[in-house]
């Protein structure tokens, strides 16, 4: 469960150029307080990015007057207004389709970046490297997380440390569909290879949709990575620790059309192993329990310390309040799993429901 063994790769900086050629896809919605840091970031790679395609799902706030103006200082943006979405799809999922559809048939690679993320000049030609170094040619990125202030700094720690206990930490590359690990703010992957396999297809009706793309490639035969890189992404995903409350255990349970019982027990492991031995540690030294669940417990809080100490390097910036974040396992792990259960979901002005598939039907606006 925790991911123990072997070496782990990491995606190292590398200014080595590269013949190949990269597209880079950005689906936006209503993304303008975000999106000019991130295009500036992006139009400093170097020439192996031969464009950079803004997907538009019919953005009201100005998004698309800024992917217009960095467009002026740097022809490969590229503004590609994808709306109305499908209803058949989930929003990210179709301006993934739509661009990768419209991608540049001379380029080799796509990259699939967020609004929210902010990345390095070096950035591509590391990817590159990477994929030639590694043999891995469909790998995601483990970002840097940027935090908005303490109250987010302890419950958004709790949430990611749940994917280390189901999947063990990043450096590792697999076949198997449910141990695949993915991060859509940064996914890498050989144009031919996404074509071939309708991979983004397979994610039209998902509320995660980098979890489903990988768990389609990895049942397609393709081996998938999860890597760190040495600083070369970073993400701000929220604005405040509501926002994470409220939004990320959307995803978080990872539920699908290829979510199982293996799936359900990972959920259940990270009650019992990771929420868990804090209240069993502090009710068994008040109410006196025997030794041996009291040493059980006692072990499985010594692992969550040594787990928070490895997350710590995924926030270059830690509040004090990151320490504290063991104390927001349960109700952090409780709020996932209601997610989990939930058949109706609200994202992005639309609501869906689970149908017995596990895919999400969109069902309507929201009112």
């Amino acid at each position: 469960m925790f991911g123990l063994g072997k070496t782990k790769l990491r995606i190292e900086v590398s200014s080595i150029p590269s013949r190949e050629r990269v597209t880079v896809l950005l689906p936006v919605l209503n993304e303008a307080g975000r999106i000019d840091a991130c295009l500036a970031a992006l139009c400093q790679q170097t020439e192996e990015v031969q464009e950079i395609l803004v997907i538009d799902g019919g953005s009201t706030d100005g998004t698309q007057e800024i992917v217009q103006r960095h467009h002026a200082t740097d022809e490969r943006v590229i503004l590609v207004d994808a709306s109305p979405v499908d209803p058949r799809w989930t929003g990210k999922a179709w301006g993934l389709h739509r661009g990768l559809q419209i991608s540049s048939a001379a380029s080799d690679w796509i990259l699939c970046v967020d609004a929210d993320v902010t990345v390095q000049p070096l950035l591509v030609r590391s990817l590159l490297r990477h994929a030639q170094r590694s043999g891995v040619k469909i790998f995601s990125v483990a970002t840097g997380q940027r935090l908005s202030g303490n109250l987010e700094a302890l419950i958004h720690p709790a949430m990611l440390t749940t994917l280390i206990y189901r999947f063990g930490s990043p450096g590792r590359a697999t076949k198997n569909r449910h141990r695949v690990q993915a991060n859509g703010q940064c996914f890498f992957a050989p144009r031919q290879t996404l074509l071939r396999t309708e991979a983004f297809r397979a994610a039209q009706a998902s509320l995660c949709e980098d979890i489903t793309i990988v768990r389609h490639l990895a049942q397609c035969g393709e081996q998938i990575g999860f890597y760190e890189c040495d600083g070369l992404v970073e993400v701000n995903m929220y604005a405040s620790w509501r926002e994470t409350w409220n939004n990320w255990p959307r995803s978080l349970p990872m539920r699908d059309q290829y979510f199982g019982w293996r799936e359900a027990i990972g959920l259940f492991g990270i009650l019992i192993f990771q929420a868990c031995p804090l209240p069993a540690v502090v009710l068994g030294l008040l109410f006196h329990l025997p030794l041996l669940p009291l040493v059980l417990a006692g072990f499985l809080l010594l692992i969550r310390l040594g787990v928070l100490f490895g997350v710590a390097r995924a926030y270059p910036d830690r509040p004090w309040t990151f320490w504290l974040s063991p104390l927001a396992d349960l109700p952090v792990i409780l709020r996932i799993i209601q997610f989990a259960l939930r058949r109706h979901h609200s994202w992005r002005g639309r609501t869906y429901r689970r149908g017995k598939s596990g895919a999400f039907e969109p069902v309507g606006d929201i009112k």
